[in-house]
């Protein structure tokens, strides 16, 4: 990863020297071929597309196997699969985002954290540009492209970033030359400028406005400490791959349009005769020769069960040395312990927690440059108390889930159970349900225990009423035999 600096003892935000900003971009145009790569690969145009027949006559089947986007596709998604998740660090409840959270509504960050990791894991860095709409006061974002945009630092120990250049290339109307319109945000102010490819006349399109973010409004989004795309370095494997698929159905095209040898005879005297010959032995089949001659085909033999091993190989590598696994590999989904699963994500687990340690570093100064936005309004926001989470959503066994939740129940608190469900979203309102319901049933049988006879019984377990009934009757019988009669 290139670091773009210049010595800050003669940096003025309000005076941008527009000729080193020429440069910056000049030399950034050199470097930017690595980042076009990863896109053309992502795109399906490999290297393959290009190879030329060695011979006139010979097969050229040009086959791409796009590895790239499957790698970067998966590494996306499970990196940004859902929405990130805000709250307080402030437990007694007296910081309130909801402002800062709506603020993202609005701005439709969730669109933009998925553009920003798909630009991550193809580009190796992605970048987004935070302004306020025109003709409103709300902020916006917008995922910029990482092949135009670039940061630029200072040159001491901290490497404190002076501004950020998001540039791109036309053709004047009038000169008929190639010049750059480029937008330049410095800490305060946002400059728009059009410079010539000649380094000469210069020009600023309008007077530097303010911006009243407090930062810079572009940041910046790294894959990785070097800012390598996911399949960057497969990229070798991923052609080795196409080659041999390639050449593979080749020598089956070949195979199939042999050559045949006639020994001991001739099938025509000039070319007539032998195209005739050829017409024939082409509708019908069969091929009349002499007794002493023969026919056969010649034809290019190769090993099939060779070239299989080779091709499982190279694909194994591709998905090892990128540590993303291939989701479909009857390997892969054979076994559904929940452990297993586990160590087999583990390696995209790895490269998932260095995005997400970048991701944070970029989502801190967004929430700065919001906070700082929405201090104009008198929203007092510290930036410092927004927590920020990430959530991935893998098939899980439940069964095992289950089991396990109600091993520790009684040991681990209910709240924290009940967030290992996936299907719950709340844990504190799911338990607040739960409380309702029971609260319900309790009154439900309590009811149902009224609507009967609650008389007690005595000590022999009969009713009440009943021995009453019994005793009088005795009674009776005792004073009248003639009734008992």
């Amino acid at each position: 990863m290139y670091m773009f600096t210049i010595d800050s003892t003669t940096y003025d935000e309000t005076q941008l020297n527009m000729i080193q900003i020429e440069q910056l971009i000049t030399k950034h145009r050199t470097l930017v071929g690595r980042i076009k790569k990863n896109q053309r690969y992502y795109e399906g145009n490999h290297d393959i597309r290009h190879r030329r027949k060695k011979l006139k006559t010979s097969a050229n089947n040009r086959i791409v196997c796009n590895h790239a986007k499957d790698i970067s596709d998966t590494a996306t998604g499970y990196f940004m699969n859902s929405p990130i998740s805000y709250a307080t660090f402030d437990d007694e409840g007296q910081e309130n985002i909801d402002k800062l959270t709506e603020a993202f509504d609005r701005a439709d960050v969730d669109d933009v954290d998925s553009d920003n990791a798909h630009d991550m894991s193809v580009c190796g860095v992605a970048y987004e540009y935070v302004y306020i709409k025109q003709d409103t006061t709300e902020i916006a974002l917008r995922n910029i492209e990482a092949d135009h945009t670039f940061l630029v630092y200072d040159d001491t120990i901290e490497q404190n970033l002076l501004f950020g250049v998001y540039y791109y290339r036309y053709k004047d109307a009038i000169t008929s030359k190639y010049c750059y319109r480029a937008t330049v945000c410095t800490k305060n102010y946002v400059n728009t400028m059009i410079l010539e490819c000649s380094g000469q006349k210069h020009q600023m399109v309008n007077e530097p406005v303010p911006h009243y973010f407090g930062n810079v409004p572009i940041i910046e989004y790294r894959n990785n400490k070097l800012c390598i795309g996911d399949f960057e370095q497969q990229i070798s494997l991923i052609d080795a791959y196409n080659k041999l698929m390639s050449d593979r159905v080749n020598d089956k095209e070949q195979f199939v349009e042999a050559l045949l040898v006639i020994y001991g005879s001739l099938m025509g005297d000039d070319s007539e005769e032998v195209s005739e010959v050829m017409k024939i032995l082409k509708e019908n089949g069969l091929l009349e020769l002499p007794a002493d001659a023969r026919a056969e085909y010649i034809s290019r033999t190769f090993d099939e069960n060779g070239m299989e091993v080779l091709r499982k190989a190279i694909k194994e590598d591709i998905y090892t040395f990128s540590h993303v696994p291939n989701l479909t590999d009857e390997n892969f989904v054979g076994n559904s312990s929940g452990v297993a699963m586990e160590y087999k994500l583990l390696g995209l687990q790895m490269i998932t927690g260095e995005k997400e340690k970048y991701y944070k570093k970029g989502l801190k100064k967004r929430i700065e440059l919001f906070c700082n936005y929405l201090n104009l309004k008198a929203i007092a926001i510290n930036p410092n108390n927004v927590k920020i989470t990430f959530t991935r959503k893998l098939p899980k066994n439940l069964n095992e889930l289950a089991q396990m939740i109600a091993d520790l129940s009684g040991k681990v608190s209910t709240e924290t159970l009940i967030e290992q469900l996936p299907f719950v979203e709340d844990a504190t309102s799911e338990i607040e349900k739960v409380k309702q319901e029971n609260e319900e049933n309790i009154k439900l049988q309590q009811e149902m225990f009224k609507s009967q006879n609650d008389t007690p019984f005595n000590q022999d377990g009969e009713n009440n009423d009943e021995t009453k009934d019994d005793a009088s009757n005795s009674k009776d019988s005792k004073q009248n035999p003639s009734k008992a009669n």
